[in-house]
């Protein structure tokens, strides 16, 4: 169990909390093609300079998911990118995502200077979870485990046991159920619920939830489906329940990405950001992709799934950064090396498990011949 931390004491730089309306409003004008490449090339150039590396999330424009890739960085899931950004040999991470994840590489690369292209670009999960009315919640359950999902800032990753991210939430919970431990998740209840189901463990819940995820709609989905009954719906375990429920595929970022490519329906209806969808086509070209609705019959947007924060990353920003040096995050020492304690747990766990267990598709039984041969 970690020991409590007085979050008050010892704090990142204040965020913002910027609701979803003025989150979009901070979003970028479109750039030309003859602006995009202008700006690709002084990047290109800056990024060899200065020895740094682009790290992007799946969510951010695929200009950017594109330049990140020819330029030597990377794009991935938050897992993904905490991992390659600690052990690329970059000096400098510019960091195309939002808050938590400049933090995450920040924690795990203390060394490292870490930019971001705009600093307030948040997460509805982190902004919804503040540290010390957290730290509160867990202080009143003193006897529960702390498991938080990597959606969180630095202060309530360091108030954690564990941090998961959706790639391996199930896997983590599972192994703490069968030791017996109660879990107090935080801070998303939709994927909290989900995995109490899948594995049966006592979980308590912080109330967060998605404000991308939160909005996809079942009943539009069911009507959706009608119109494509041989399509394979796809969904992120952020979503709601009955949304959940219509699934063909429930998993993280990475894992409905690598879906497309392993099942042999021509047609998906996916169900979490729409940034996900520049991947699914460069890994399945004669594919066909369908946003899941948002939105009831009179919306006049009827799939909605785009993240404002992860939109206000672009070409400009990535370019400032390099020029300027702005965007930089910077984290107290010891708070950084609080929240480092609970990411290396699940990032020890992720290697020992993937070395020693081939998924028999029964999670329990993996779990028990994980125990035995040790974990993380």
């Amino acid at each position: 169990m970690a020991v409590p931390v007085d979050v008050s004491a010892m704090v990142s730089p204040a965020k913002v909390g910027y609701t979803v309306k003025e989150a979009w409003a901070r979003v970028p004008e479109p750039l030309t093609k003859e602006e995009m490449e202008a700006h690709k090339q002084a990047i290109l150039q800056a990024l060899k300079a200065q020895n740094a590396a682009l790290v992007a999330h799946y969510y951010v424009a695929p200009e950017l998911q594109d330049l990140a890739i020819e330029s030597g960085g990377c794009v991935g899931d938050s897992l993904e990118m905490a991992r390659i950004g600690r052990e690329h040999p970059a000096t400098t991470l510019i960091v195309a995502g939002v808050r938590f994840m400049g933090e995450t590489a920040k924690i795990l690369s203390p060394d490292k200077r870490v930019l971001m292209p705009d600093l307030e670009a948040n997460c509805s999960l982190d902004l919804g979870c503040p540290p010390q009315a957290f730290s509160a919640f867990c202080d009143a359950h003193p006897d529960r485990t702390v498991v938080v999902y990597a959606n969180t800032g630095a202060e309530v990753k360091a108030r954690a046991d564990w941090v998961v991210t959706s790639s391996i939430a199930l896997e983590i919970v599972t192994f703490l159920h069968q030791q017996g431990k109660k879990i107090l998740w935080g801070p998303d209840r939709h994927l909290g619920n989900y995995i109490q189901k899948e594995t049966g463990a006592d979980m308590l819940m912080w109330q967060g939830s998605c404000t991308v995820h939160n909005e996809f709609k079942a009943q539009e989905l069911l009507d959706l489906k009608q119109q494509y009954p041989a399509a394979k719906v796809l969904v992120h375990p952020e979503s709601n329940a009955e949304v959940i429920a219509l699934a063909d595929v429930v998993g993280s970022t990475s894992r409905l990405i690598q879906a497309v490519g392993e099942l042999d329906a021509t047609t998906y209806i996916v169900a979490t950001d729409q940034g996900i969808l520049h991947a699914m086509r460069q890994k399945a070209p004669h594919k066909t992709f369908i946003a899941a609705p948002t939105a009831g019959e009179s919306a006049t947007c009827k799939s909605c799934a785009f993240c404002p924060w992860m939109a206000m990353n672009d070409l400009v920003g990535v370019r400032r950064c390099l020029e300027a040096g702005s965007g930089e995050i910077f984290l107290d020492e010891e708070l950084a090396a609080a929240a480092a304690q609970p990411i290396d747990r699940m990032l020890a766990f992720a290697a020992a498990y993937k070395k020693h267990i081939r998924a028999s598709g029964d999670l329990s039984k993996d779990m028990q011949l994980f125990a035995k041969v040790g974990a993380a």
